[in-house]
């Protein structure tokens, strides 16, 4: 199969699509037939060298890119039951030093990081959705805002400030949103109550004149 790989960190010119063996899977993995992946400011990070400079990496052997997928389940190792061949999933590869990522013709993960795709739902939309759409979640979890308390959202019209608006408005907060002017239909689409232009400008001031006692949270 197909993978897309690098051997040395640096730009794009070190990506090289590679031949690599299809891989097998093992007690309480999946193997996923990619239709989709992502390219997320990780995968940059990780072929720069700049996760190895920071120490999350070691690096110096072939690397794999790719974090999120979305996919058929080809086949399931032993002791998985929530999934079963032929179906569609979305998933998580949140690992930074291995040899193949999603971004390859196959992929194998650990069930509990696979999940069913929504329905009717294309595989590039879908694939979409682990890594940001989780963060944004998990964000709103910490948070803990009550029901009818305020959020400020920045970059709401980026991949995780777009799911955490709609995830917000979708637990009864009222968002106040900031992003590019040109942006701001698509905020509001998405469930703002209030949108400021990002720029110059003072924010704390243009969102208390919006919610004169200040938003309850930030994001």
């Amino acid at each position: 199969m197909r993978a897309l790989v690098f051997d040395s960190f640096g730009g794009p010119e070190v990506l090289r699509i590679a031949e690599v063996p299809v891989p097998a899977t093992g007690p309480g993995q999946v193997r996923v037939r990619v239709e989709a992946a992502t390219v997320h400011p990780v995968d940059l990070a990780t072929r720069s060298g700049a996760l190895a400079e920071a120490g999350l990496m070691a690096g110096g052997t072939r690397t794999g890119l790719g974090w999120d997928v979305a996919g058929v389940v080809e086949e399931t190792g032993p002791g998985v039951g929530s999934v079963r061949p032929g179906d569609r999933v979305i998933g998580m590869n949140d690992r930074l030093d291995v040899p193949l990522g999603t971004q390859a013709e196959h992929v194998v993960l650990d069930a509990h990081a696979v999940a069913r795709a929504p329905a009717g739902l294309a595989p590039a939309a879908a694939a979409t959705l682990p890594l940001a759409g989780l963060t944004a979640l998990q964000a709103l979890d910490a948070l803990a805002l009550p029901e009818g308390g305020t959020l400020l959202v920045t970059g709401a019209a980026g991949a995780v400030g777009g799911y955490a608006v709609q995830l917000a408005a979708a637990r009864g907060l009222r968002v106040v949103a900031t992003a590019r002017a040109a942006d701001e239909p698509l905020v509001r689409e998405l469930g703002a109550a209030h949108f400021v232009p990002s720029g110059p400008g003072r924010l704390g001031g243009e969102v208390r004149a919006l919610v004169p006692g200040g938003v309850a949270g930030a994001l």
